[in-house]
């Protein structure tokens, strides 16, 4: 029997057992599924049965491998795949902070977490679940949530790689804004300690009402603000509101107000380069080609939509488009706007339209079951996000130099809002990782088996210490492969652009 045709068994929620065959996904292939379904009692028994065979103290520990490889070679590895004239910019962002750095090196940390202890209980992964990659944003009933809300790594996965990106994440932070050690404990024990609470705690809801819940942001702010000491209470609710006033504008209107401009009559979006470049200042003679190719892009992409949905793109014509640079760590890949208009001027829609890559979590874990890694961020997201976007869809096309690559769309501003590391005090630190922590248990129940991971978390504080050793442990290495990229940069090994 060959690879292909042999049985893959995979995790999912409730204690369910998919037993599918092959890596390519089909309708036909996913109704023919099997499904097991196991007792609590059992599911019980399976996490019980992963701490005896993975001590949850065994997480604290953290030593890089004999063969570690060169974090500059992992780079330079995704640098491959990427814009070659967009990855300087990309090294020129990482080397801003330790913590930028951190942002950037999903793929380093990928790797070593492949060394560590794996206790085998699977959920659907956000795969760089560091602080940064959550946030506020409109659910379609136009309330903010807060959420995940980056994707381009999600793949099924052991759990605990999430909990320790995330809580490092902290650490890298905590120091980049100058907390002492005790201070960065604290607050790295209360992420870890937020996230097994309330896994445990959403472990046995019925499956609708965990469906359902999300985090309301006004409901977290108030919340906040009674918890927040009478000393920096002022201060910390003018901050939050204000910045949480800038995320309800942040959408469509305000972008094409900030983006767009008239020339000779025609409405285009405005250059930034190299940030942002129109698409016929990009393609050149060429121009009309790229043109060709974004309306066939969105023209495919209306058909992993919705019906209801698909109807409402449809209101929509093409105007422009432009290629822009996002993030971080997505840097290099190909990632373009698109303005659309609908009843007149006044009627805008801004569609991101951003290259998906393969998970850099792949290499450790296997490859996605789906062909397109588009649909594997979006199949994701939509599994684990609290509410998502309604334009998210995907689209394999091939591109002016005809290689076939993956895509996804969504909406380029929503009502898209970010916590503001920068500014955080160790209070807030504090409270917004307990957020994080509880946001990530909520997407982690959701799609794996909670009451298996519960189990194995138990109600002590063992794995709680653990991820807050592993924490700062783990932050000296970002600081040892940061200053690796830095050497590099300066003998000339590896490029860099800075200050955009």
């Amino acid at each position: 029997m060959s690879s292909e045709e042999k049985a893959v068994v995979t995790d999912t929620a409730n204690g369910e057992v998919e037993a599918h065959g092959g890596a390519e996904t089909s309708p036909r292939a996913t109704a023919a599924r099997r499904v097991e379904h196991f007792t609590p009692a059992e599911r019980t028994a399976r996490g019980k049965a992963a701490r005896a065979e993975v001590p949850r103290t065994s997480h604290g520990e953290w030593e890089p491998a004999s063969q570690r490889p060169d974090p500059v070679a992992l780079l330079m590895e995704q640098a491959e795949s990427r814009v070659p004239e967009l990855v300087p910019i990309r090294h020129g962002r990482m080397l801003v902070s330790p913590f930028t750095f951190y942002r950037g090196a999903a793929y380093l940390m990928a790797s070593d977490l492949a060394d560590g202890p794996r206790t085998g209980l699977h959920t659907q992964l956000c795969g760089d679940a560091h602080l940064s990659n959550f946030g506020a944003f409109a659910a379609p009933d136009r309330r903010l949530v807060f959420s995940l809300n980056d994707f381009d790594e999600t793949l099924p996965g052991p759990f605990e790689w999430d909990v320790k990106r995330l809580v490092a994440s902290f650490a890298v932070a905590g120091r980049d804004r100058g907390f002492d050690d005790k201070t960065r404990a604290g607050i790295n024990h209360e992420v870890a300690r937020s996230y097994r609470e309330n896994l445990r705690t959403f472990a046995p809801m019925r499956n609708l009402d965990i469906w359902y819940s999300r985090i309301d942001v006004e409901d977290v702010l108030r919340r906040m603000m009674r918890e927040a000491s009478l000393k920096g209470q002022k201060a910390a609710r003018e901050r939050a509101e204000a910045n949480l006033a800038k995320t309800r504008t942040k959408d469509s209107m305000k972008a094409f107000k900030k983006l767009t401009e008239e020339v000779d009559g025609e409405i285009k979006i405005k250059g930034d380069p190299p940030l942002i470049v129109p698409i016929e200042v990009l393609a050149g003679d060429m121009a009309h080609r790229l043109e060709d190719f974004m309306r066939e892009t969105i023209r495919n992409y209306r058909r992993t939509l919705a019906g209801d949905r698909r109807r409402l793109l449809e209101r929509f014509r093409y105007v422009h488009a432009a290629r822009k640079v996002v993030g971080v760590g997505s840097v290099g890949t190909r990632a373009f706007i698109c303005l659309m208009l609908g009843r007149d001027g006044e009627d805008p829609l801004f569609l991101q339209v951003k290259e998906a890559q393969r998970s850099v979590l792949e290499p450790f874990l296997g490859k996605s079951e789906f062909a397109s890694s588009g649909q594997r961020v979006v199949e994701g997201q939509r599994l684990t996000q609290a509410a998502s976007d309604i334009m998210l869809g995907w689209i394999k096309v091939d591109g002016l130099d005809g290689v076939k690559r993956d895509f996804y769309l969504r909406q380029l501003w929503d009502a898209k809002g970010s916590a503001l590391i920068e500014e955080m005090e160790p209070e807030v630190m504090f409270h917004y990782g307990r957020l994080c922590g509880s946001e990530l248990a909520r997407a982690h129940v959701r799609a794996g088996d909670g009451i298996a991971i519960a189990s194995y978390l138990g109600t002590s504080s063992s794995f709680d210490r653990a991820m807050a050793l592993f924490a700062e442990a783990y932050a000296d290495q970002n600081e040892r492969d940061y200053t690796a990229l830095k050497v590099a940069v300066e003998t000339g090994r590896v490029p860099a652009e800075f200050g955009l």
